[in-house]
């Protein structure tokens, strides 16, 4: 009970959209009998974790919106390392890599893990089909029915309807039904808490030949920074007048940059230090883009909209902080935070790392 408590008091506004709130509280009631806490505890955490992420995004139209700091920032510093791939953003990433899987034959069968709003999926469709591609399904993979119906919706008003189908599913339970040509995850797998299944179901989904196609984030769980990397944060945070210190998204100010720990009252970061390793373990890298660590809490959704990519001061600090961070990578002192990937189950037969950075340097053992 003391561990069901507080998530029931968190999740209580989603479970009462929801119609449950009267169930839960029964159950817990039942659930006080100390013979059952154990074998219960823990199914019914992840059920209230489940609920409240439904109720969360069941409103939410965009998921994937950055401040505009970070677009000074990354077409700054990240699409030159991105064009060095043939690449210049998320969206040709993925359709670069779908078209390159495209079987011979016959039509395309592809997944996309975590889809949401579908908004991306439905951007590659339109990529591709404008590079004259049009013999290939995405799949669109998600447990928010609310999402789904927003971006079937979205898929119709762009004219892509006949590219897209929609699935609803827990990622943390699905397993294939058939094989696919490719599987794409964009900012999802920081959000699975059953990482193991998940990529032992994407091994046997895309077989020998096919392809996992990833952006996302890979560092310290719950977004937060490893030790090496929070005190060069406090070093610069020192340096910020009072209202850049201001969290736009906790409402709160922070003298001091507080190390908040995003998982801890849903699934955001939940597994995040693990996804490297994993992969490592199960796939071979055919491309591994890795970058960016002490530059992330400037220019996120937290605080990155105090800065103005307008005014020079913020500018300058935000080259200085790449820069520092730059460095930091190069020396092995800390870790990437994010990754553009491209993976296999068989060793390829050519593999591009950026700057030679491997995947397992870029591994930071817990």
């Amino acid at each position: 009970m003391q561990v069901l408590a507080p998530i029931l008091a968190a999740t209580k506004t989603s479970l009462r959209q929801l119609g449950l709130l009267p169930y839960a509280k029964r159950f817990l009631a039942w659930l006080s009998v100390p013979g059952r806490r154990m074998r219960f505890a823990q199914p019914l955490v992840y059920l209230f974790k489940v609920a409240q992420e439904k109720a969360n995004y069941a409103n939410v139209t965009e998921v994937h919106d950055l401040p505009p700091i970070y677009h000074y920032w990354s077409n700054a510093y990240l699409l030159p390392k991105a064009r060095q791939f043939g690449f210049c953003g998320p969206d040709d990433f993925f359709a670069n890599h779908l078209e390159r899987s495209m079987p011979a034959g016959r039509s395309g069968r592809f997944l996309s893990i975590g889809a949401g709003n579908c908004d991306t999926e439905i951007r590659i469709a339109a990529l591709l089909r404008a590079r004259g591609r049009s013999d290939f399904v995405i799949e669109c993979l998600d447990l928010n029915p609310s999402m789904l119906e927003r971006g079937r919706l979205a898929a119709r008003q762009q004219g892509v309807a006949t590219q897209l189908a929609f699935l609803e599913s827990d990622f943390n339970s699905w397993r294939p039904a058939g094989a696919y040509d490719a599987v794409i995850a964009n900012q999802s797998l920081h959000h699975v808490l059953e990482l193991e299944h998940l990529f032992a179901s994407v091994a046997d989904a895309i077989g020998r030949n096919g392809r996992f196609i990833i952006s996302d984030m890979i560092g310290r769980n719950g977004h937060q920074r490893w030790p090496e990397a929070l005190a060069i944060v406090q070093e610069f945070w020192r340096e910020l007048p009072k209202p850049y210190r201001h969290n736009r998204q906790l409402r709160r100010h922070e003298d001091v940059f507080l190390d908040w720990d995003c998982s801890v009252s849903g699934f955001e970061g939940v597994r995040a230090q693990d996804i490297l390793p994993l992969l490592v373990e199960r796939f071979h890298f055919e491309v591994f883009l890795p970058f960016g660590n002490v530059i992330d809490p400037f220019i996120d959704r937290s605080f990155g909209p105090n800065f103005d990519p307008n005014r020079e001061w913020d500018r300058a600090f935000i080259d200085r902080v790449h820069a520092r961070d730059e460095r930091e990578l190069q020396a092995g002192r800390i870790k990437p935070t994010h990754l553009f990937g491209c993976l296999q189950t068989q060793r390829p037969r050519m593999a591009q790392f950026l700057e030679g950075f491997t995947p397992a340097r870029a591994i930071r053992h817990a």
